[in-house]
């Protein structure tokens, strides 16, 4: 997600930026009460953990940064908000580009720099989402819609027709498929 590790290694991040304390009171919280988490739910903490050392990387990287490298840096940067603001359903390139205080137009260029369009890949990460809660056994028992809404669409119905346009199947069939799958795989 940071790109190279050359950008980061040996690279301090101080406790004073706001996402590097997030992380810390995290994991410490995590630490006094990882006994009373169900494996699944570990699993799912551990990965909200690793989402908030990405964020506080790439908070420090956005200091002082080269200037060939700025235009990297904001693109990652962009990339961690929006992981962070997901479920967010007014999350869009506007308010991307604002919250990384760049116009829009920069913001377009240096992801088309990358190959890739802000929208098409907000879209990409939210179906990724969704396809990753509909497969959890955890989340079995939340209704679909509840699921897109949290993925970051604002209504199951549009969610319906980009989900079974990216997987060839409805959210439904592919939660069913997914779900079904588990004990099989778990026996074997």
């Amino acid at each position: 997600m940071l790109g190279s590790a050359r950008l980061y290694t040996a690279l301090t991040v101080r406790s004073d930026l706001g996402s590097t304390a997030l992380a810390m009171r995290f994991f410490q919280e995590l630490i006094r009460v990882h006994r009373q988490l169900a494996p699944e739910a570990a699993g799912r903490m551990a990965s909200i953990g690793v989402d908030l050392i990405v964020a506080a990387i790439a908070e420090r990287l956005a200091q002082e940064v080269p200037r060939p490298l700025h235009g990297t840096v904001v693109v990652q940067r962009a990339k961690a908000h929006v992981e962070a603001h997901l479920s967010d359903p007014t999350l869009d390139p506007p308010r991307l580009a604002a919250a990384m205080g760049v116009s829009l137009r920069r913001l377009q260029e240096l992801f088309h720099e990358r190959g890739q369009h802000i929208s098409d890949w907000i879209w990409q990460r939210r179906l990724e989402d969704a396809a990753k809660r509909l497969a959890d056994p955890g989340c079995a028992h939340l209704p679909i819609g509840t699921l897109a809404y949290g993925s970051g669409f604002a209504n199951q119905a549009h969610f319906s027709r980009r989900f079974k346009d990216r997987h060839g199947m409805t959210p439904r069939e592919y939660r069913f498929a997914a779900l079904v799958s588990v004990p099989s795989a778990a026996a074997g």
